[in-house]
């Protein structure tokens, strides 16, 4: 590991040829335990490979996403015989579809004549999303006469930017390699129910994977609900990997339970949907003047409850928000909301 610390085209390069043999066992072994058995060395070595970059909490996290949990679930998937690796894949396609958050469409060819409004409408997305992240980095300058809250909503369209610029540009590459590439988000904003945000529109490579490894075996075995329980639940587990990865700090519990309670409250809004529909009371749904701001402000006072948090705190590593000063913000939110519990412990005490 060593030989690897803060070095990406080291890393890089062990990677890829860790791709080159998962695709070689796979391509000996049948799916199954044997296969399996051949593949848990580049499992192992996946979940451990984000910790050779010690000096930057983003480029650790960054590949914890990458190689730790999408590509290891890939990997998985692929000892069963399942997901979008295929064995028979040239060995660039495999490397790329593996090791990043890619999946290689199957669109027919008579899809290109859009293809050149596509490409000028995701250079215009693209342009704006620059921009964005642009004005958000000159406004961390004054963050102190922000309100926090404001500074966490920042934080949370900064993230979403991020992400919507980084995996474009990847899913770009892989199109100059001669490689058709699904995308990864479908403007998340217009999302006009919580089914439709996470199913739908937003981080579809994670919903797929997710959907392959865990939704589908669930929900054969015991039901719709259980399924999506159970991919929520995994879900806020891999995100608390994820925290572990940027901070270093042991995690605190808050992005299981926000992504707990956003699986309960996808299969509430089901069954509520279904109880109206066979009840004849709503057969249309909401308009989306109504259902996308509902959404909207759901998920965003969920995220500020449990998502940011964990993200903010200033730990070991420096917090995957060490470099625009908003971990202080929910430390001193948090102790804000504390000081009236204290001073009626402090009142009962003394009475």
């Amino acid at each position: 590991m060593e030989m690897l610390r803060d070095s990406v085209p080291t890393v890089s390069m062990a990677v890829a040829a860790a791709g080159l043999y998962a695709r070689a066992a796979s391509s000996r072994l049948r799916p199954g335990l044997p296969r399996l058995a051949a593949l848990l060395p580049v499992v192992a070595f996946l979940a451990v490979v984000p910790l050779a970059f010690t000096a930057s909490a983003i480029v650790r996290g960054v590949a914890g996403f990458f190689f730790a949990w999408l590509a290891t679930f890939k990997v998985a998937l692929l000892a069963a015989g399942r997901g979008p690796l295929d064995p028979d894949l040239p060995a660039l396609p495999f490397i790329f579809t593996a090791t990043l958050p890619v999946k290689l469409s199957r669109r027919s060819s008579a899809a290109g004549a859009t293809s050149s409004k596509a490409t000028s409408v995701s250079l215009v997305s693209c342009a704006v999303k620059v921009a964005v992240i642009a004005a958000i980095l000159r406004l961390y300058q004054f963050k102190h006469q922000l309100h926090p809250y404001v500074r966490l909503a920042l934080y949370g369209v900064h993230i979403y930017c991020f992400l919507d610029l980084l995996l474009p540009c990847i899913a770009a590459a892989g199109g100059a390699l001669g490689m058709e590439m699904e995308p990864q988000f479908d403007r998340p904003y217009l999302a006009t129910s919580l089914r439709d945000f996470w199913g739908r529109r937003w981080n579809l490579m994670v919903s797929a994977v997710l959907r392959s490894s865990v939704y589908d075996p669930v929900r054969a075995r015991a039901g719709k609900a259980a399924g999506v329980l159970a991919a929520f639940l995994v879900s806020g587990l891999m995100h608390e990997v994820m925290v572990y990865y940027l901070t270093m700090g042991a995690p605190t519990g808050e992005m299981a339970a926000f992504f707990l309670l956003h699986g309960a409250c996808c299969v509430a809004e089901d069954w509520c949907a279904r109880r109206l529909a066979a009840s004849g009371w709503r057969r249309t749904p909401l308009p989306r003047a109504v259902a996308t701001p509902l959404v909207v402000v759901f998920v965003a006072g969920t995220a500020f409850w449990l998502f940011f948090p964990p993200n903010l705190q200033g730990r070991r590593g420096g917090g995957a928000a060490g470099g625009v000063g908003c971990g202080g913000d929910v430390l001193r939110l948090r102790r804000k909301k504390a000081a009236p519990v204290i001073k009626m412990r402090k009142h009962v005490s003394n009475s």
